[in-house]
């Protein structure tokens, strides 16, 4: 599968997304389903000839498995009177007969497995690529827990449906029917209705043995996907469990969810303990020898005869030891294709417009009448914003929490659309550019900064090309490189996951480092030194200040020394803007302003305008 983004082309209408790769050859499969999904996959490319060479080697497998017992009692009838020629040539048939069986098997197991594990690697990116494509407002209602135990055990199922649930359930239809022929060409054609009735049985009892299994198989695949989001937000969240001392809850919470998983594990286990065909294969067999024993006394049948229709009865254990297992497999890889289609067939709200354009940005933005909530949710967090802001102005954000301001800057990268209005970028409403090109010229330092497990070069390059020299510069701009410098393997240190092992400012200093370097025309700066000391801080605004020449700059700040930068500012209050204007106007005009910095700074109206 071609990994080049490109802009996007009508899809169905199930199956929007925020991008989109090339040549994305399951996008109509996984409309129609899960079977089609299943057999694109089994059959995509190569894998059809490696399907076609594993059913003829399990053929060829199954018929010389089964054609050695019909030797072997032709041998045991001819061998009292046979001569030394004849002993020596049935001696070589059965060893050429015995060896060919296997590797033929073995073959056919290795092209079995190279499918097996196609299908593997293919589904896990498929649905990888999916969870990219989708909005901000998807991942904000999903479980990262239950999302990672369909990316992980999900997928392997499908691995585990090819090989060795399939190959199993094709291995066994053939022991079914391979048997039965030669019984009916090698022996008494009425023998033939011993292994027939036995099959018409079992097939219908396996029918009904499934349908009992499906629904504690589903359920089984949820409580596992709920124990591991508890896992998940545990382990995420450790140093609160630890801090508030809360091991015990932890502990119990996590108890109840893989007692659950234990309960209807067992019964699962309860069902398949009641599997009957086994004692029925028994009884079939048992039958199998008494009528051979009855025609072996009217003359019908020779020992070596009724040997061979033993034998051959014999391999029907396979179907039906095979059976259970297999056709378990098969429903846990079912249930878990289906979770995965449920979240791949899942529509972004947010994607490319037909016509989508690619142009570079200059930075003049205006927001007209915009209101917005967040979906599933009937409040408003944006009502009818507007204001307007030239290319390279600086605007700063204020407001209580709650009131919606990091909201609004996440609205310009079409994280999340509108619901009303529509937010301009040089004139151009954004739904009408690209994602691509609308989100590489836009950049977001955060207050809670995202590190990867990974060096600080890469996490400062991030996916963008960029020379050693690029980012020393950029680290140094962002008060960085002093503290790399020191670290054991300086920019090549692993940080550990989400960057546990540098402190909060350092983690803060990497992120404008790695916004620097996206050489971005609207820059967002969500109180982006919160965890900075007042020294390094006052570096870094000298340095955010030469950066900001030329860019449309948000942000989000109480920091006096921050906002007097703003040309505007910009105050909000419940999702609306109550005022906007200058430091100085607003203290002078705006109760709401007058409140934030009077609790803040804890002085008087007239000590703040004396100040301003």
């Amino acid at each position: 599968m071609n990994l080049a983004l490109k802009s996007q082309k009508p899809q169905p209408s199930s199956a929007k997304s925020e991008f989109i790769f090339e040549n994305d050859d399951f996008l109509k499969t996984r409309q129609k389903g899960i079977k089609s999904w299943l057999v694109k996959h089994i059959f995509y490319k190569s894998n059809k000839y490696f399907m076609i060479l594993f059913f003829v080697l399990m053929i060829i497998s199954s018929y010389l498995a089964s054609f050695i017992y019909v030797i072997i009692g032709k041998a045991i009838d001819v061998f009292p009177t046979a001569q030394s020629s004849q002993v020596v040539s049935y001696t070589f048939l059965v060893l050429f007969i015995g060896l060919g069986s296997p590797i033929s098997g073995v073959l056919a197991r290795t092209f079995r497995e190279i499918v097996a594990q196609r299908i593997e690697r293919d589904v896990r990116r498929e649905f990888y690529l999916s969870l990219l494509g989708k909005s901000q407002s998807f991942h904000d209602k999903q479980r990262i827990g239950d999302i990672m135990a369909r990316a992980t055990n999900d997928v392997r199922y499908l691995n585990f449906l090819i090989s060795p649930a399939i190959g199993m359930i094709i291995n066994a239809g053939i022991n079914l029917i391979v048997p039965i022929y030669f019984i009916g060409s090698t022996y008494r054609l009425e023998l033939v209705l011993i292994p027939l009735i036995f099959s018409v049985i079992f097939i219908l009892y396996l029918r009904r043995f499934l349908g009992r299994l499906t629904p504690s198989t589903v359920l089984r695949r949820i409580a596992f996907g709920s124990m591991n989001t508890i896992l998940n937000e545990s382990l995420s969240g450790i140093e609160i469990v630890k801090s508030m001392s809360q091991e015990e809850n932890s502990i119990e919470k996590y108890k109840d969810s893989a007692l659950s998983y234990r309960d209807i594990g067992i019964e699962q286990g309860d069902i398949q303990a009641k599997y009957l065909p086994i004692l029925l294969l028994s009884v079939t067999i048992t039958i199998g020898l008494t009528i051979g024993v009855l025609y072996n006394r009217a003359g019908i049948l020779t020992v070596g005869d009724i040997l061979g229709v033993i034998g051959l009865l014999l391999r029907l254990r396979f179907p039906v030891n095979a059976s259970i297992k297999s056709f378990f497999m098969a429903k846990e890889a079912i249930v878990g294709g289906n979770r995965l289609l449920e979240i791949m067939n899942q529509s972004s709200e947010i994607y490319d417009a037909d016509d989508a354009i690619t142009k570079n940005i200059e930075g003049a933005l205006k927001f007209e009448n915009v209101s917005f909530s967040y979906p599933g949710t009937q409040n408003k967090v944006l009502k009818n914003i507007n204001f307007e802001v030239s290319e390279g102005q600086t605007i700063a954000i204020v407001g209580t929490t709650g009131s919606g301001k990091t909201t609004l800057t996440k609205m310009i990268s079409r994280l999340y659309d509108v619901d009303k209005g529509r937010i301009l970028i040089d004139g151009i409403d954004i739904r009408k550019y690209s994602l691509q090109s609308l989100r590489d010229q836009i950049a977001y330092i955060e207050q809670d900064i995202f590190i990867f497990s990974d060096s600080i070069l890469d996490n400062i390059t991030f996916g963008r090309d960029s020379t050693k020299e690029q980012v020393i510069n950029v680290a140094r701009e962002a008060q960085a490189h002093e503290f790399i410098e020191d670290l054991p393997n300086q920019y090549n240190t692993e940080v550990g996951e989400r960057g546990v092992q540098l402190s909060g400012g350092e983690r803060q200093r990497i992120a404008i480092a790695r916004a620097f370097l996206t050489d971005p025309k609207i820059l967002v700066l969500d109180d982006s030194s919160s965890s900075i000391d007042s020294e390094t801080e006052e570096r870094i605004q000298k340095a955010i200040f030469r950066v900001l020449h030329g860019r449309t700059t948000f942000i989000i700040t109480h920091r006096l020394s921050q906002i007097r930068w703003a040309d505007l500012i910009i105050v909000l209050s419940q999702g609306e803007i109550v005022n906007q204007g200058s430091h100085e106007y607003l203290l002078k005009n705006s109760k709401e302003y007058q409140k934030i910095f009077i609790k803040r700074f804890d002085k008087t109206l007239d000590e703040l305008l004396g100040g301003a």
